[in-house]
């Protein structure tokens, strides 16, 4: 049986804590969803930010919401040189020791002292998939990627929870450099 998996290519983007929303958006303000996303109950928000590093910035940013406990910036390693940054390559949550930035809302600014990541390449299984597959949470796995340019990527981080749709997050760069796009069908090897 062929796994196969959709693919998303995830561009730069922020998840703000409420505290930061409140900050840089206004006292009570709650983000508005433009459209949701491949996660349950995930959504890219209405609202955008500037990010502001050493050497450049990026305006208009988009939040992904709905409010997460920290915040965190995600970024592709050619956003990172842009701007003037070092971020390792972490799953999403793990910010500890990373560097931190500059964020501009219209209501103020915040500087956060770590956050910066460019996000480790992870499919996302609901319980069912990865039962029916063999997979484990946190699993690595080897990924054939279609595209005009394929390639295979290893270090494919299996993330496992019922919360959880069918779906690989991969960033702009491995995207540019399969010559793949969002809705592609990428095929697990092993």
């Amino acid at each position: 049986m062929m796994k196969q998996v959709p693919v998303g290519v995830s561009a730069r983007h922020i998840h703000l804590s409420p505290e930061h929303i409140e900050i840089l958006f206004g006292e009570g303000y709650a983000l508005t969803e433009m459209k949701p996303l491949s996660q349950p109950g995930q959504y890219a928000a209405n609202e955008t930010v500037a990010v502001i590093g050493p050497k450049g910035e990026f305006g208009k940013v988009r939040i992904l919401g709905p409010a997460r406990k920290q915040t965190q910036l995600e970024i592709s390693r050619t956003d990172a040189f842009a701007i003037g940054v070092k971020p390792p390559v972490r799953e999403s949550g793990n910010i500890e020791g990373t560097p931190g930035i500059q964020l501009k809302g219209p209501a103020g600014e915040v500087t956060i002292e770590q956050g910066v990541i460019v996000a480790a390449r992870h499919i996302h299984f609901h319980t069912s998939d990865a039962e029916q597959w063999g997979i484990q949470d946190k699993q690595e796995l080897k990924v054939q990627l279609g595209g005009d340019r394929g390639l295979v990527l290893e270090h494919v981080i299996a993330r496992v929870s019922d919360d959880f749709a069918l779906d690989m997050h991969i960033d702009t760069d491995e995207a540019n450099a399969a010559g793949a796009s969002n809705g592609d069908i990428a095929t697990i090897l092993d």
